[in-house]
């Protein structure tokens, strides 16, 4: 496994993570405790998961979130390994039925943060996620929440999730105000298909120097063999993306084949390629699909290849403004 620093800070994180998010859903206690072994390992330290977590999906009134949270506090008690680990979740997401069980208010915050080190059977969180932007609370009532979970020692740092490049730049604004650390990471949808963030998101993560901590890298499986797996009949439910993608997904395809790798490590190795990034998350289901994604990390992109993805897969034209001005 490879490393690298978490942003400006000086936290050494895997270059891949290792995302919770079917813990409780997908996948049963038993196989996430052998991911997890797994994972460690291997030399992945990055455990990303979130208090919502585990649900089916999130239902309306998510009562029973949790669960991923406690697979992985159960799988912490009975290893050993807390401190092999940075262990990331996140707040935000409604956890009861209370109009304050939910968002960013100082209120929840406190709350939210209680109830996951409960689940997770630790004494701290490492990285302390937004896991979306609170239009209705203020950032001064935000920070101040945060700063007493870190004097407080309950978290180590604090991270935010689907923002905006202005929500970065504010948040880190108010942030210097107090004279705080402020945000070191943000973690956003981001893959060969999903460009969108480069048009402002990924100049204000390197301006900030926040680490980029990437869900879905394999756009829900879209660019990890969709095309072939279709056709060879494994995966009907991918009829209609491969319908939509056809030409291109020929192209990529073809192209991994030409490179003698598999489509899902060559999109991760693409995501690896770009200097803010800090990890793409993997969401194994399985051990078995948790090893298949760890030649991803020496995987080495030739420029040539790169502007072949860039002509499958095009991204927006470059970064704002120029991306849509002079």
């Amino acid at each position: 496994m490879k490393y690298t620093h978490l942003g400006r800070t000086g936290l050494k994180v895997s270059r891949l993570a290792l995302g919770a998010m079917n813990f409780g859903y997908l996948t049963d206690e038993k196989e996430a405790c052998h991911i997890m072994d797994a994972a460690v390992d291997n030399g992945i330290n990055l455990f990303d998961t979130a208090d919502i977590y585990g649900t089916r999906q999130y239902p309306e009134i998510p009562k029973g979130s949790g669960i991923s949270e406690e697979f992985i506090g159960n799988w912490i008690k009975n290893s050993g390994k807390r401190d092999r680990i940075v262990l990331a979740t996140k707040l935000y997401q409604p956890m009861d039925y209370g109009v304050n069980d939910r968002h960013l208010s100082a209120y929840h915050i406190r709350r939210a943060c209680e109830a996951s080190l409960k689940r997770l059977k630790t004494d701290h969180i490492d990285l302390y996620q937004m896991h979306h932007i609170d239009r209705g609370t203020p950032w001064d009532e935000i920070w101040e929440a945060m700063e007493v979970l870190i004097t407080q020692g309950k978290i180590s740092y604090v991270g935010s999730s689907n923002f905006a490049g202005w929500h970065i730049a504010t948040a880190q604004g108010k942030a210097v105000e107090r004279h705080m650390l402020g945000l070191v990471s943000e973690q956003d949808i981001y893959n060969l298909r999903n460009r969108a963030i480069e048009t402002e998101v990924i100049p204000a993560c390197r301006y900030h120097g926040l680490g980029l901590i990437l869900w879905s890298p394999l756009d829900g499986g879209l660019l990890a063999g969709a095309l072939d797996k279709f056709e060879s009949g494994r995966r009907a439910d991918l009829e209609n993306v491969v319908a939509e993608h056809h030409d291109q997904l020929v192209a990529y395809e073809a192209l991994c084949k030409e490179l003698n790798e598999k489509p899902a490590d060559v999109a991760l190795a693409w995501c690896l390629n770009n200097p803010v990034v800090s990890a793409p998350i993997i969401g194994p289901r399985t051990k078995a699909q948790l090893e298949a994604n760890l030649r991803a990390v020496d995987i080495s992109l030739s420029k040539e290849t790169l502007d072949r993805l860039d002509k499958i897969w095009p991204g927006p034209k470059g970064e704002a403004p120029e991306a849509y001005a002079w």
